[in-house]
């Protein structure tokens, strides 16, 4: 039985000319309508696996958090339906359900309470709930006196406390410092390991590509892309950059990986090879070997400023390590139409074993973000071996000097 099953849904907010015009409707409710229908989400379907790890994407304004209010029962769709089996904990907005002028303890009753437990529980449950939160005697003090790190690491305490069925959890978690979003994110998986249902809405891409099993990317209200969260984020990536005369799109390579490619074709990478330090190009590197990206760019138009960089990337797509000419002061100005330039990136593939990709971007500052010519994830897949050096784990190649006295 699937945990959740979202079908059809939609969500609207009346939208009125001036605050006349709201009492003008309620008084005469079979007048003509002074309202107009602000659709934040519409016609979105989805289903959730028992177990599974969903993740959602999408820039500010795309409905994100209006979809977890739907499914966390706090706010009503006014299309299609929504079915959940299980037990539903959610933290949503930082602090929502806290009151200000009761301590941190009363508000863990309070909160605890619309999370369905009794008084006996919460009690029984508040030694957990303090030491996972770790915030001392600031327990006893007003929420008001608490920084946003403070009520977050509360928050999260709360609806964690028992195993759900089914966890929720938004940006909220952004605003933690960096111990104890390790802290959660060891909750996350434990649970996840015993089977709970988890729901993910965040911008940080390795928590989406390292916790989810599928993903959702948002647009405009409106389910723009879904599948596996590498593939997503890079279209969400493409995306949030400079719309201007952008084209994306999506090939499904022979490797059975999906390669986005975006950008306004300004100028193009006319080739690009992975070679030895014989020049061969090459696809399988021993760990430590030299090896070199070599790139040739041509330009369709005159060019202010050009920056080339490149991301390696593990198989999971979790970044590795990456570059770009503008972090090394490299870089190009004034280029013509009809130019061509060469790039040659030596490196030593201080690499675990294992298989790679490599991302290219050619862009006019330090981000694809600002202006976006071209960028390719996936442009070249490579398999790093070790056959010359001690078995080690990872995907760095970090050999200790190490010193035994006994």
């Amino acid at each position: 039985m699937p945990a959740i099953v979202v079908s059809n849904l939609g969500k609207a907010y009346k939208r009125y000319t001036n605050r006349w015009s709201r009492l003008v409707e309620w008084l005469l409710p079979f007048s003509r309508p002074r309202h107009q229908q602000n659709w934040i989400l519409h016609d979105v379907s989805f289903t959730i696996a028992a177990g599974e790890a969903f993740g959602i994407i999408g820039t500010n304004g795309a409905g994100k958090s209006t979809l977890l209010k739907m499914i966390s029962g706090t706010t009503h769709p006014s299309t299609g339906t929504i079915t959940v089996n299980g037990r539903i904990a959610a933290l949503l907005e930082l602090g929502m359900g806290f009151h200000p002028d009761f301590s941190g303890r009363q508000n863990v009753y309070m909160a605890g309470q619309l999370l369905g437990y009794s008084v006996e529980d919460i009690t029984l449950l508040m030694p957990e709930v303090e030491a996972f939160a770790e915030i001392g005697e600031y327990i006893d003090q007003p929420i008001r006196f608490y920084s946003s790190g403070m009520q977050m690491r509360l928050a999260f305490s709360i609806a964690t406390a028992q195993r759900p069925d089914i966890l929720i959890v938004d940006e909220a978690l952004s605003v933690g410092d960096a111990y104890f979003q390790h802290k959660c994110f060891d909750r996350i998986r434990e649970f996840r390991e015993q089977g709970t249902t988890l729901l993910i809405v965040s911008h940080d891409k390795m928590a989406i590509q390292s916790i989810c099993d599928r993903a959702i990317l948002l647009n405009a209200g409106k389910i723009a892309l879904e599948g596996k969260p590498e593939v997503v984020m890079d279209y969400y990536n493409a995306l949030i950059a400079d719309h201007e005369n952008q084209h994306v799109r999506q090939e499904a390579l022979t490797t059975g990986k999906v390669q986005t490619i975006s950008g306004s074709g300004e100028c193009k990478i006319i080739d690009l090879k992975l070679v030895n330090a014989a020049g061969q190009n090459t696809d399988i590197i021993h760990v430590g070997q030299s090896v070199s990206i070599r790139a040739t760019i041509a330009c369709e138009q005159d060019i202010e400023s050009l920056v080339f960089g490149y991301m390696i990337k593990d198989r999971v797509g979790q970044s590795v390590y990456g570059t770009n000419t503008h972090h090394l002061q490299k870089t190009l100005h004034d280029l013509k139409k009809g130019e061509q330039v060469a790039f040659d990136f030596q490196f030593d593939a201080n690499l675990g074993a294992g298989t790679y990709s490599l991302a290219v971007a050619l862009h006019a500052s330090d981000t694809h973000i600002g202006k976006n010519y071209e960028w390719r994830d996936h442009a070249i897949v490579f398999s790093v071996i070790n056959t010359k050096h001690d078995q080690f784990l990872g995907v760095a190649w970090l050999p200790p000097k190490v010193e035994i006295q006994q």
